[in-house]
C-alpha cells in the first residue's frame, strides 16, 4: 500500500508539476573586430537579475543552465534569462543612457545563478553581468 501511495504521489508530481530550465546558448556568433578604434565602452559591469520561487521543488545547475523541478511556481515567470537580460538593459537606461537608435553590443557576458533549496520551497536567481560597447 505504501508503494502504491508513493507511486501515485510521484506520478502526480511529474504530471502536475512544473519545470523550468534555461540557458543562453548561442547557435550563431557575430565576430566584430574591436582593434580599429571604432567603438567606446558605454558602460562596464552592468547587471540584470531575475528570480522565481517554487513550492515542493528542487533547483540545480548543470553548469550552463539553471533548472527547477517543482509542483508549482508561486512567484516570477520562470523566464529567468530573458528577464535578466531585459533588466540589464533597463539598468543601463536608468544610468542615463539611451538604447533606441544606438549601435550597442554586449561583451564579456557572464551568467551566475544562486539557489535556495528548502524542503517545501525553492528559489532560483539568475544574474547577468556584461560590458556594453557603443560603435561609432
Amino acid at each position: 500500500m505504501k508503494n502504491q501511495v508513493l507511486l501515485l504521489l510521484l506520478t502526480a508530481l511529474i504530471l502536475g508539476g512544473c519545470t523550468s530550465s534555461g540557458a543562453f546558448l548561442a547557435a550563431n556568433q557575430t565576430i566584430v573586430n574591436l582593434e580599429d578604434g571604432n567603438y567606446t565602452i558605454a558602460a562596464a559591469n552592468v547587471t540584470g537579475e531575475s528570480e522565481s520561487d517554487y513550492i515542493l521543488g528542487l533547483s540545480y545547475s548543470t553548469g550552463l543552465s539553471a533548472s527547477t523541478l517543482a509542483i508549482a511556481r508561486v512567484e516570477g515567470t520562470g523566464m529567468l534569462y530573458a528577464e535578466a537580460l531585459e533588466n540589464l538593459w533597463t539598468n543601463f537606461e536608468l544610468s542615463g543612457e539611451e538604447v533606441q537608435g544606438q549601435k550597442l553590443a554586449l561583451t564579456n557576458v557572464r551568467y551566475d545563478s544562486d539557489f535556495l533549496n528548502l524542503i517545501l520551497y525553492t528559489k532560483v536567481k539568475v544574474t547577468v553581468r556584461a560590458d556594453i560597447v557603443r560603435f561609432d
